[in-house]
């Protein structure tokens, strides 16, 4: 089992879906965490209760990852809580999904890349900065970035530029023995469009009828692969991509 007893890990957008299962898991695995949120103080306060039951710390502190000023507080608070930061995951995100590249209106193109692009390029940007020498960066991206699909064009191209962060950022701090990777999961029940899979209960059955597995992925999933991400058995894998889709190309 991965240890990360006496790390300390920052996870933005953990106040739900993948950023609150990845959060809870490196709890249980000992680390103290940062639980970030922008505006649902009670769900990060529901995550917060749920890791110190792991006997660890954890705090809860709000900021709105599309603003640099915000990031920047969001790290140096972290920073004055618990003295280092050895675990980044740059998760938070917004998902608009089914929309046809003809009816993207401006307002929601800044607005998803405000948050997408701009939020994860200036958290990960912030993490180089601060995350400790051997440390673990990790973006969580989408696997709208591996092939086109219609109604995905604003959502994927929001995500495709971190990625490319993630190899750069791999070349320019390798040195220090930080890793930096990326995690790109498929449809996870309790994520995003799919927190709610009733919702899209026709698209949920032709998905898992054409589906390798036959099944969604899971919040568990993607939090298996964020644990290898964060221990020892990846420390000379960086600069990767990780599709989790149960062998699906997308």
């Amino acid at each position: 089992m991965t240890n990360l007893k006496n790390k300390v890990a920052l996870v933005t957008g953990s106040g739900r879906g993948i950023g609150k299962a990845i959060a809870e898991r490196y709890a249980s695995l000992g680390a103290d965490i940062i639980v970030n949120y922008t505006n649902n103080k009670e769900s990060a306060e529901i995550t917060v209760s749920n890791i110190l039951k792991y006997g660890v710390k954890a705090i809860a502190i709000q900021a709105d990852i599309s603003k640099t000023k915000e990031v920047h507080d969001l790290f140096i608070t972290a920073l004055e809580e618990f003295g280092k930061i050895d675990i980044v995951v740059a998760n938070a995100g917004i998902e608009v999904v089914n929309l046809p590249t003809l009816d993207i209106t401006e307002e929601q193109f800044d607005k998803l890349f405000a948050i997408n692009t701009k939020g994860a390029f200036f958290t990960m940007q912030e993490a180089a900065k601060h995350v400790s020498d051997n440390g673990r960066i990790i973006y969580i991206s989408s696997s709208t970035t591996t092939s086109a699909l219609p109604g995905y064009s604003l959502y994927g191209s929001s995500k495709l530029g971190p990625m490319y962060q993630v190899e750069v950022l791999a070349k320019e701090i390798g040195h220090r023995g930080v890793t930096v990777n990326a995690i790109v999961p498929t449809a996870i029940e309790g994520a995003g469009v799919w927190t709610n899979p009733e919702d899209r209960a026709d698209f949920k059955d032709k998905f898992i009828q054409t589906h390798p597995m036959k099944r969604f992925g899971t919040l568990d999933d993607v939090a298996n692969v964020a644990e290898f991400f964060a221990g020892d058995l990846s420390s000379f894998v960086s600069g990767q991509r990780l599709l989790i889709s149960g062998g699906a190309l997308q």
